[in-house]
């Protein structure tokens, strides 16, 4: 086995991520109850033991909810930078100091032979992350909750085998939608959310022969449906002269109340 990984939920009702080198698992983000992520963990046949560490990408709910809970259960390292310690603290209960580890923005961390390193993403929350994972010559990259994709996003996705890239709205699903207009104006700002379109501009840039699957993540319930935003992503790609399926680069979905398989990124 090589580098693998399943998301395990994905969306504004909440968000996990399980990593697997065959020797070492990591979890990013518990936006679900504990009961729930174990639930998700089990269907991928992972015992919450088995975990190494929990990273954190950012303090909003759909990302923290269950992990003080599951943090405390079994005992886990949590790995997050100092100012989302700072805005985490009063939401996830007591975590024992030497279980609070902080790993600055641009660092990294190894477990054996998987290394996990952090990057700086644009969003409203006190300073998130999104991440990247290697084992060998093998690469998955996370990103997720960001408002634009910066060249120095770009950058550090580069070369990915997977990225799990967040296409969470329509901008006319979303103009025409119920929310009031001060949360719609959030969710198109720079520190906001990807949409559809900002996704396959981005996409474009990180297309190469190592790249193989781009999962949609993230995706808004009201304000985006998954064959619209395959259909966006594609589209705005090749406009820019970039066949997807010439390049072999597979667009798969993401489930807010589902895991998807494992997905090993050794196999084509």
């Amino acid at each position: 086995m090589g580098l693998r990984f399943s998301v395990l939920a994905s969306g504004s009702t909440g968000n996990s991520l399980v990593v697997d080198n065959g020797e070492r698992k990591v979890l990013v983000d518990a936006g679900l109850s504990m009961k729930k992520i174990e639930q998700l963990l089990k269907e991928r046949d992972v015992d919450g033991s088995e975990l190494e560490a929990l990273f954190v990408t950012h303090e909003h709910s759909d990302h923290i909810k269950g992990l003080g809970a599951l943090a405390r259960k079994y005992d886990l390292p949590v790995y997050a930078n100092e100012k989302t310690w700072e805005a985490l603290d009063k939401h996830i209960g007591k975590i024992a100091e030497e279980k609070r580890v902080v790993l600055g923005t641009g660092e990294a961390v190894e477990f054996g032979t998987l290394r996990v390193e952090s990057y700086g993403i644009s969003h409203d929350a006190a300073e998130p992350v999104g991440y990247c994972f290697y084992d060998g010559d093998h690469k998955l990259g996370l990103a997720t909750d960001l408002g634009y994709m910066s060249s120095k996003v770009k950058e550090q996705l580069q070369d990915c085998d997977a990225i799990i890239l967040e296409t969470n709205h329509d901008v006319e699903m979303l103009r025409m939608g119920h929310y009031p207009w001060s949360i719609k104006r959030r969710i198109l700002s720079d520190l906001g959310h990807l949409s559809n379109e900002a996704a396959g501009e981005a996409l474009t840039d990180l297309v190469s022969d190592k790249l193989k699957r781009v999962y949609m993540a993230h995706l808004s319930q009201d304000h985006n449906l998954m064959d619209l935003a395959r259909l966006t992503v594609n589209n705005v790609v090749e406009d820019r002269g970039v066949v997807l399926k010439d390049c072999r680069v597979e667009l798969r979905d993401t489930y807010f109340d589902r895991a998807t398989e494992w997905d090993d990124l050794d196999q084509e």
